[in-house]
């Protein structure tokens, strides 16, 4: 490519500010990675999200980094949050994408032969695939309530218990959140979908916690090798997406005139503090809240499903929310005095021990920061550091595709993925076996490798390591 890569140690390389970049731009990645990097248009949206007005700092990528629309995904962007401006395409179109992690008292070794069961009753609680719908309906008055109250909303219905806010990003609500700027159709989307997993990379997984490196953090988490650990992966599904298509649709209109002057017409924005972006940030916040709320009642119902497939009661599971953690959203928040809004699109917030903004029970670890790998190998359980500063207190979120879901497709005609898992060891559900070939492991990078990066910069640092036994995907 044209733009030379400046390297500024084994994971950080530079692009110069250059031409209308008002910052320069940084990549964490190692020598194996950034030649993957190399290959991939994410380098050019990088450098374009660093011209856009009122950027801080500079322009992140994590190991991870892939492109996406506007943003690249693995892309980190603050800005003024007076005179900067906000971007859908900064927080993408699945709002609030995010994960959780969930421990049990089970020991991997005593359910090893109810997998298959297990497998099975999860994917018949759980609804998966492209535009599904739940059991749980609601008119425009409960999906209001929804989008305002957010993880708190689940509970209060029965879906777990408060307990749990406090192990989630901004205990599971964002009070910014305005329902009166959500257009029907997005309503429309929302009323059937809650409680449902949906497609593409959203999974649910039970895994085996496999090695410890932190002994310290994981006796404070509660974790050992041997445990039994639930993660779920998704999003505000239709609701989510129908707000960003209609900001989208907003903002263009309204840059009609100046458009062509950004570098991609994906990264159409407005000011922060224009009527559009307090109305965006508003229905982003409805959206965020949306997922909270369905993580929350998708884990509630995992819960159960092991209940009731291995005949034990609460006390034997002992379910515990260990975080449920967003990767695509914007926040408003306050780095060395200034106040930004800060865009993480795949990416994840790993706060250092004893920030201001976790709750006591993380102060002594960091933040927990959950990162899925693909569903053949491996996931990493990490807690914020104090280099995350230098990424506005942001990490990677995943192992990052290499192929094209169109090439993943292409490349995997005739194979088997079920069958393959199933030689790992690993026990799989899906709606749609295009969508194994789209998410089949050789799609993503090595999640090992991404999360060295992240470890050796110091961004945040390495916790645990799970293995997947059970995947279920839409």
């Amino acid at each position: 490519m044209s733009i030379k890569l400046q390297q500024l140690d084994d994971n950080r390389w530079i692009i110069p500010k250059h031409g209308d970049m008002h910052v320069p731009g940084i990549i964490f990645a190692d020598n194996t990675l950034i030649k993957q990097i190399e290959n991939d248009s994410c380098i050019k949206q990088v450098i374009n999200v660093a011209t856009l007005s009122g950027i801080v700092g500079k322009s992140i990528a994590m190991p991870d980094i892939h492109s996406g629309y506007g943003f690249p995904i693995g892309g980190v962007a603050g800005f003024d949050a007076h005179h900067g401006i906000i971007s859908p395409g900064g927080v993408g179109y699945d709002i609030n994408c995010g994960c959780r992690l969930m421990t049990t008292a089970i020991q991997t070794q005593d359910v090893s032969n109810r997998l298959d069961n297990i497998a099975d009753a999860l994917f018949s609680k759980i609804p998966t695939g492209v535009g599904i719908t739940g059991r749980i309906k609601l008119n425009k008055k409960d999906l209001s309530k929804v989008s305002t109250e957010g993880a708190n909303w689940a509970m209060m219905q029965g879906y777990g218990d408060k307990e749990q806010l406090q192990h989630i990003e901004n205990n599971g609500v964002m009070h910014e959140a305005d329902p009166s700027v959500i257009s029907d159709k997005a309503f429309n989307r929302g009323m059937a979908q809650l409680g449902t997993l949906g497609a593409g990379n959203h999974f649910i997984e039970l895994q085996e916690i496999t090695e410890i490196f932190d002994t310290n953090k994981a006796n404070i988490l509660g974790i050992s090798t041997g445990q039994l650990a639930v993660m779920v992966h998704t999003g505000s599904r239709g609701f989510g997406h129908q707000v960003c298509d209609d900001f989208l649709y907003e903002m263009q209109k309204i840059a009609v005139k100046n458009i062509k002057s950004l570098p991609d017409r994906q990264l159409v924005n407005v000011p922060i503090r224009s009527d559009t972006g307090r109305k965006y940030f508003a229905a982003m916040a409805c959206a965020a809240n949306y997922a909270w709320a369905n993580r929350q009642i998708i884990s509630h119902f995992i819960a159960e499903v092991l209940m009731q497939t291995l005949s034990i009661s609460p006390k034997e599971l002992n379910w515990k929310l260990l975080y449920d953690v967003c990767h695509n959203i914007a926040k408003i928040e306050n780095h060395n005095g200034n106040k930004l809004v800060v865009h993480r699109k795949g990416a994840t917030r790993a706060l250092p021990p004893f920030h201001m903004d976790l709750s006591e029970s993380y102060k002594p670890v960091g933040q927990p920061v959950i990162i899925p790998g693909d569903m053949g190998t491996y996931s990493y359980l990490l807690a914020g550091s104090e280099k995350s500063e230098e990424t506005f207190h942001s990490s990677c979120h995943g192992a990052g595709r290499v192929m094209s879901r169109s090439l993943a497709i292409k490349l995997g005609k005739g194979r088997n993925i079920l069958n393959e898992l199933r030689h790992k060891g690993i026990t799989a559900r899906c709606a749609n076996s295009k969508t194994l070939l789209e998410e089949m492991p050789d799609a993503y990078k090595d999640v090992s490798n991404v999360v060295d990066v992240i470890d050796n910069a110091g961004i945040a640092v390495k916790v645990a390591k799970l293995k997947p036994l059970v995947v279920i995907k839409g």
